[in-house]
């Protein structure tokens, strides 16, 4: 019924715990979910969760905040994509809110990245994870430039303006929404989800961060998905088991899987 099309289960929090995860998934209804990965040193392990488990998939990439790790070049990229289960490049983006005194000029490496990231979707033909943080404004430009209108994919866990998201929109991409979503301080965003479409929504957990209310503060985990299902539904004025269809079918169109019915 739910997918949860970003999570990190590849995390220590979450990793020791995957049997115990899936049957809480199971009782949630939450069929799938997308593992991501965030250096190119973790994707093995991210991989394997995808390979051991008929309902998880992946993804390759290396996180714009992740400092002292191998850099991808498109090739590293390209070869790992081409590997079973894998379904996406990312996450990848830009992320200027911790820049820990340096000036936004001094982060042209960051945005180097994103073009490698940039450039092997469109290589591979896979769609992109985008996160975007205090930088709407070079990750459109940049997605502009490299991309050439040929790549798509999902800005995940979105926390920026209608603006932004009207930008994301036109250039393709799709929306995803996460436990954020739920909070109370979390107006605008509610009116950001108003403005998106239904059929360019996702949901999210991106555990083991932002667990949705009333789990806020506690370990987020895929099960949670449900909540964020319901806060959309909330906002849109919709049956919950309607935006459970709609955000699967998304799922499986941006990803390129088949509906679930089809692979029982």
């Amino acid at each position: 019924m739910y997918v949860d099309s970003h999570c990190h289960l590849s995390l220590p929090e979450l990793h020791d715990r995957i049997a115990e995860l899936r049957r809480e998934m199971a009782a949630a209804q939450v069929d799938r979910a997308l593992c991501i990965c965030t250096t190119l040193e973790e994707f093995e392990r991210v991989h394997a969760l995808a390979m051991a488990h008929d309902n998880f998939w992946c993804t390759v990439g290396v996180h714009p905040d992740n400092e002292g790790v191998q850099e991808p070049a498109v090739d590293d990229l390209v070869s790992r994509a081409r590997l079973p289960r894998v379904v996406a490049l990312g996450e990848t983006g830009l992320d200027y809110y911790r820049l820990n005194g340096r000036s936004v000029e001094q982060m042209a490496w960051q945005r180097e990245r994103f073009r490698v990231h940039i450039r092997a979707a469109r290589a591979s033909g896979l769609p992109l994870v985008v996160h975007t943080r205090s930088a709407s404004q070079d990750t459109v430009a940049l997605l502009r430039e490299e991309g050439q209108g040929t790549v798509r994919g999902v800005f995940h866990c979105f926390t920026e303006t209608r603006e932004v998201a009207r930008q994301a929109l036109e250039l393709g991409f799709d929306i995803s929404f996460s436990g954020i979503l739920t909070f109370r301080s979390a107006e605008e965003l509610r009116e950001v989800a108003r403005f998106v479409p239904l059929d360019r929504c996702l949901i999210e957990t991106d555990s083991p961060y932002l667990a949705p209310m009333p789990y806020r503060g506690k370990t987020n985990h895929p099960a949670l998905v449900p909540y964020v299902a319901a806060g959309l539904a909330e906002v849109k004025g919709l049956p919950v088991a309607d935006v459970a269809r709609a955000t699967s079918a998304n799922f499986e169109r941006l990803f390129g899987l088949p509906a679930l019915c089809e692979e029982s």
